[in-house]
């Protein structure tokens, strides 16, 4: 069952979340670097992001009832949503703490050991991350890739926030800590916009990806190679699951059975190929006027 699946990997984000904040914040400690702070920060909305994934992913998880007859998967979207606002807000705070520490420059100290902490938090980001983002890709979930995402931008950070803060040691020059923070938090800002479009996206039922209509579309042709012809595809994803429609014409000689038959074994067929996969097929007639008034999307009349 998809639930247990899921949201053991959103306990694991959980875990390495409190992990990180507290090596990134005992590093701030020792060393006093606005940007190992900035680093700290980001892992407490990694925190937030991981709990709101796991509430999401069990909601998403409930199977549909009278009230949702499509499921629950859309709760993923807006998992994915909220973790990408609370990215810009701790971007925004990671900025106004570099701009503040840019105009009052500070010593760092014990930069050594803040370092080594640092380095150990980033390694165990880079480790969940690559774990959610196999899990995330596999379940199609797109609360673990978001999860993932945010994970893998936290080690790049810390990445960069390493080389500034080395940076100071060497130079000397000790605005180099906070404008390496500015430049992490414009990175940030570019992930969480990325996150949020993404969601945007999955809660305006976009159509599937060109990678699965081409499947889609392979799947069919035998068909049409056959005589059967369709039209009115339509096709969209809520979360894992995908949703697939679209009208079968047959010649009008068929009889009903013969042609529920074949709209079963196209439809095993799609679900072998695009599983999970909901589809809901129309039988129409080929040669009735009525039947090719439906080829567009919409029909209002």
């Amino acid at each position: 069952m998809k639930s247990p699946s899921l949201t053991r990997y959103a306990w694991l984000s959980i875990a390495a979340a409190v992990a990180t904040i507290l090596l990134k914040g005992w590093a701030y400690l020792l060393t006093g670097s606005v940007g190992l702070l900035s680093d700290a920060l980001e892992s407490f909305v990694n925190l937030a992001g991981a709990l709101m994934a796991l509430a999401m992913l069990t909601v998403a998880a409930r199977p549909a009832d009278e009230d949702h007859a499509y499921g629950h998967g859309k709760a993923e979207y807006f998992s994915a949503g909220v973790e990408g606002a609370m990215i810009l807000i701790a971007a925004l705070s990671i900025a106004a703490a570099a701009v503040d520490r840019l105009m009052h420059p500070q010593p760092l100290e014990q930069v050594g050991l803040g370092l080594a902490v640092s380095v150990v938090a980033a390694a165990v980001n880079f480790a969940v991350a690559t774990v959610l983002m196999r899990a995330g890709r596999a379940n199609r979930s797109a609360t673990l890739e978001a999860d993932a995402h945010h994970l893998m931008t936290d080690v790049w950070t810390s990445a960069g926030v390493l080389v500034g803060v080395g940076a100071v040691v060497i130079t000397g020059w000790l605005w180099l800590d906070p404008v390496v923070a500015l430049a992490v938090a414009a990175n940030i800002v570019w992930t969480g916009a990325r996150i949020i479009l993404g969601s945007v996206s999955g809660l305006m039922d976009t159509a599937l990806p060109p990678a699965d209509l081409q499947l889609l579309k392979g799947v069919l042709q035998p068909y049409v190679d056959d005589g059967i012809e369709y039209h009115a595809l339509r096709t969209r994803q809520s979360g894992a699951r995908r949703f697939v429609s679209m009208h079968v014409l047959v010649p009008a000689d068929w009889t009903v059975q013969r042609g529920h038959e074949l709209l079963e074994r196209i439809e095993a067929d799609v679900r072998r190929a695009l599983q999970p996969v909901t589809v809901d097929t129309h039988l129409e007639p080929l040669g009735d006027p009525s039947a090719m008034d439906d080829q567009e999307l919409h029909r209002d009349d």
